[in-house]
Parts: C-alpha cells; sequence; structure tokens
C-alpha cells in the first residue's frame, strides 16, 4: 500500500463537519463516473450486507443469550463467557482464514479428495460472495448481541418470565410473548452496533470483491487520487449511519417497559436434562468451533509453517511500532474521557447531554469516513500553520504538509474513533459508585479536583483498566484508518496481514495475526477479572 499514498502524509465534530461541507460543494471531476458507476451498486450491497447480517448476528446473539441466561445444560458456564471470543477475531482475518480452508487446495477440499474420495463443485465452498461476507460477519460479530442482549436477559426479566410460567406459558410462548417484546430496546443496541462495524469494514469486503460504499472511498482515493469524491462518498455513508442512529433511538423511545417494583429480579436458570441438555451443549459446541476454535487453529498451523520466514528483524519493528500507536493514543483517549466523564457527572443537563453524545459518536462512524475527516482537519490545520513552517525551515512547497504527513494525524484520528470506549467505560463506573462519595467528601471541604483524585479515581481503578484495555485493543486490530492515514513506511499488524492477504500470501499473514488475536484474548481475560472482581 506504500505506494498508493498520494496524500500520506481536531475534533470529532470538526471531522464530522467538513464531510458534509462537502456535500455542499462542487463535485469533484470523477463524480459523474462514480454515480452513473458505481454509487447504486455499492449502496446496494452495503445496504444488503447490514440488513442480512443484522437478521442473522439477531437469532443468533439473541438465542445464544436466552439459552445461557436461562437455562443450565452441560458446558453452560463455559459457554457463557466463551461466546465472546470470536470478537478476538477481526472479520477481515477470518475471512482471509475461511477463504483459504475452503479453497481447491484448502484443507477441507484436500481432505474431502484425498480421504473420503470426494469430488465436489467448487460452488459449494465458494465463500467469497455477498452471502460469504454475511456468514463471516455474522459468526465474528454476533458477540455484541450476545452480549447486550445476555447482561438485560439475567437482570431484568426474572419476574416477568417466572410469571409468565406460573400462568402456564411454555418455554416458546415465553421467549416469543414475553422475552423479545420487552428485549427489543437491548436487542436494537447490539444489532445497531453490528450494523456499524458491517457498514465500515473494508478488510472483509474488499478482499472479496464486494462493491461497497468504503471500498467505492478507498478506490476513488487511492485509485483515482480524488479526495473531494471520496470525501462525498463518505458524507452519503455519514449521512446513512445517522439514520441508522436515529432509527435505533426511536425503536428505544416506542419500546420501554417499567417494572411494577422498585426491585428487579435476576432471571433463575432451569436445568435441561436428557436431549435438552444435549442439543443445546451441541449447538453451543458447534457455534464456538466455527466462530473461534476452526479459524484460530488454522491460524497456528500456518504459523507454525511461516514463522521463520515472517518472524524477523523487521517484524520486530512492526510490533514495536503497532504497541507504541496504539499505547499513546490509548493514554490520550482516557485522559480526555475522564475530563469529559467527570464534566457531565458535575454539570449534567443538556450541555452534558450533548458533551456525551459528541464525543462517543465517533465509534459510530465508520473508519473511512473519520479518515476523510481528520485528514482534512489536518490539511486546514497545515495551511494555517504554513508561515510557522516557513520560519522553523519545515516542509517544502507553498502549502507544505508536515501533520498530514506524519503520525500525529493517525493517533488524533484514533482518539476520535475509540473516545467511545474509554468515556462509556468510565460511565458505567460513575453510575456503580453513585454521587454519595463525591457528596461527602464536598462536604467534608474539598474541592471537585481534590474529590475526583483522592476519592472517585481509586473507585474507578476497575473501569479506567477495562476502558484502557478495549480502547487499546481496538486499535492494534482497527484496519481502515492504518490503511488511509499511516505515513510512509508505517506498518502495523493489521496492515501487514492486510498487505500479506492481497498479495495472497494467506500463510505469512496468519503470523500478524494470531499476534492480534493473541492481545485481543488477553483482553478477554484480564475483562473477565475485572468483572469478576479480582486483583490484575
Amino acid at each position: 500500500m506504500d505506494d498508493l499514498q498520494p496524500y500520506r502524509g481536531s475534533s470529532n465534530f470538526a471531522a464530522r463537519f467538513f464531510i458534509l461541507v462537502s456535500l455542499a460543494q462542487g463535485p469533484g471531476e470523477n463524480w459523474s463516473h462514480i454515480k452513473q458507476y458505481v454509487l447504486k451498486d455499492a449502496v446496494m450491497q452495503s445496504a444488503w450486507l447490514a440488513l442480512l447480517t443484522g437478521l442473522f448476528t439477531t437469532g443468533l446473539g439473541v438465542g445464544l443469550a436466552w439459552l445461557t441466561a436461562a437455562y443450565d445444560f452441560p458446558l453452560s458456564r463455559l459457554f457463557r463467557w466463551a461466546f465472546a471470543l470470536p470478537l478476538a477475531i477481526p472479520p477481515y482475518i477470518a475471512a482471509y482464514t475461511y477463504s483459504a480452508m475452503l479453497g481447491y487446495t484448502g484443507v477441507v477440499q484436500t481432505t474431502l479428495r484425498n480421504t473420503f474420495g470426494l469430488q465436489l463443485s467448487q460452488g459449494w465452498f465458494n465463500i467469497m460472495s455477498v452471502q460469504g461476507a454475511v456468514f463471516i460477519f455474522t459468526m465474528f460479530l454476533f458477540p455484541y448481541v450476545y452480549l447486550i442482549a445476555r447482561a438485560f436477559l439475567e437482570s431484568q426479566t426474572g419476574a416477568y418470565v417466572e410469571n409468565a410460567r406460573l400462568l402456564g406459558r411454555g418455554p416458546w410462548s415465553v421467549f416469543w410473548l414475553v422475552v423479545l417484546p420487552i428485549s427489543r430496546p437491548a436487542i436494537a443496541g447490539g444489532v445497531i452496533l453490528v450494523c456499524f462495524e458491517v457498514l465500515g469494514d473494508y478488510g472483509v469486503v474488499s478482499y472479496f470483491g464486494i462493491s461497497t460504499i468504503s471500498t467505492a472511498i478507498f478506490k476513488t482515493w487511492f485509485g483515482m487520487y480524488d479526495i473531494a469524491s471520496a470525501s462525498r462518498l463518505a458524507a452519503w455513508l455519514m449521512i446513512g449511519v445517522l439514520g441508522l442512529f436515529l432509527l435505533e433511538r426511536q425503536l428505544r423511545r416506542q419500546r420501554r417497559y417499567s417494572a411494577t417494583s422498585g426491585k428487579s429480579r435476576p432471571l433463575v436458570r432451569r436445568r435441561l436434562r436428557g436431549a435438552g441438555g444435549a442439543a443445546a451443549c451441541m449447538f453451543g459446541a458447534v457455534v464456538m468451533l466455527v466462530s473461534f476454535v476452526i479459524p484460530v487453529a488454522q491460524l497456528v498451523v500456518w504459523a507454525t509453517w511461516t514463522a521463520d520466514e515472517v518472524w524477523h528483524e523487521g517484524f520486530y519493528r512492526i510490533i514495536g511500532d503497532t504497541v507504541a500507536v496504539a499505547i499513546v493514543p490509548t493514554a490520550l483517549t482516557m485522559v480526555a474521557a475522564a475530563i469529559v466523564a467527570v464534566s457531565v457527572r458535575q454539570f449534567g443537563g443538556i450541555f452534558g447531554y450533548m458533551l456525551a453524545k459528541a464525543v462517543t459518536a465517533g465509534y459510530s462512524i465508520p473508519g473511512a469516513i473519520i479518515a476523510i475527516g481528520v485528514l482534512a482537519v489536518f490539511i486546514k490545520l497545515d495551511g494555517w500553520l504554513a508561515p510557522v513552517y516557513a520560519a522553523l525551515s519545515l516542509g517544502t512547497g507553498e502549502a507544505p504538509l508536515v501533520l498530514s504527513l506524519s503520525i500525529v494525524m493517525l493517533v488524533a484520528a484514533y482518539v476520535v474513533r475509540f473516545m467511545a470506549t474509554g468515556y462509556n467505560a468510565l460511565e458505567a463506573g460513575f453510575e456503580k459508585i453513585g454521587p454519595q462519595y463525591a457528596e461527602a467528601s464536598r462536604l467534608l471541604g474539598r474541592g471537585r479536583t481534590q474529590t475526583f483524585l483522592r476519592v472517585e479515581l481509586p473507585l474507578l481503578k476497575g473501569a479506567l483498566l477495562s476502558g484502557t484495555v478495549l480502547t487499546f485493543v481496538e486499535i492494534v486490530k482497527e484496519l481502515p484508518l492504518a490503511l488511509l492515514l499511516r505515513p510512509f513506511n508505517f506498518q502495523t499488524l493489521a496492515t501487514k496481514t492486510y498487505q500479506y492477504a492481497s498479495d495472497e500470501r494467506i500463510h505469512e499473514a496468519s503470523v500478524p495475526a494470531l499476534c492480534i488475536v493473541v492481545v485481543s484474548l488477553a483482553s478477554v481475560y484480564l475483562l473477565n477479572r475485572i468483572e469478576r472482581g479480582m486483583e490484575v
């Protein structure tokens, strides 16, 4: 990708503002061609991917959430946390892995031919299609729906389910008539997150050759070198994302349920025995095999084949660059998130609400959109700072690009993109400790800053650690921002994996891919320990 970087070389609001302004400006020289031959197909493919993935992740995620929340069966305790593990595998890594496994020379077809003597049609194994992309997205994004739905079911539905059972309703009737209606707001939140991920994806759709708005933005930027048209595409994609966001809010507003008492009872799990328990265990095992065990095992096998070739001095530099470029924005994100969370907590009202929405909106915006917005902001900054550059003999030309050619732009994009992960963790921590400690400290004469540093901050240690781990891992996995904004000759584990896969060197791609998976698995382990209240 280094030869495709014509522009290598803020704030969340500023980035989105510059993108939306592009709609008011005149179209670029390639816009008529894009509008005629690219736009319609890209919009339709993006919509189909989001719709189908949303439907399938809803079925799988909600089904597994109800199964683990309401029933006790063999290995249910293991499945309860293991169903979150597919999030450790980025969808683009899963796409490379399954595509190679199902290819003519892959392990699946080779085993069928050599061991069982079966020569099946290639159409049975062609995963590089819209249907294949939906399969990948479903199997590796369903934990978003599963985790949110399970948390809601375990904490909020106990009384409703018990009353329905006392009235003689069977398991299916309870699920369809009671559980699904009251869980719609939680389910909608998880599905919208999945749709955001699908619309923002570049690795899967690019590798599978599917035309979406994200791939159109990359092709316009790198193929036509037309930033104006790419910004225009990004603006239309952002309008679609905002539409999804408003739809989710409307669904939540129209579906509100209140308990008749102040206390909510947790859901009591029923024991599944015999064929029912065996079927539930078998279903969970199949999901785990397909969504985690098989792809990770295949990556490990490939890594043993190519480790000596890939693991050299240059690869150590890639690991170091990945860690460094993740640590810095993670620290900045958590500091900014802490400031915002404290401000929202202290001031509240409409100001606090608007501030919270502004800093968390970046996570719902695809990486390609944020990249274009941040690039526009930094080019403007370089223009304003041109006299300073001239005085310091920095840059060349009438409009030197200094910040826009540096790692600073990528760090800023990461902060904008993942501010929500840090803020949400701290917000949950504040809700858990409540206001009583801060109020007591203020009554004893301590100021706001001293109260936060000496009283609230120690109590928020778990939330801070959770937000830090989540933000760090999300940055390590992020692909579109790194591809679009990294400086010359700068690689991360994500971009190196993509580069190997694009060159059809899937076996070599397994080594950096496995590094990403290991980091993600470590985060799942840490978060699980934090959730249990253990000392980390």
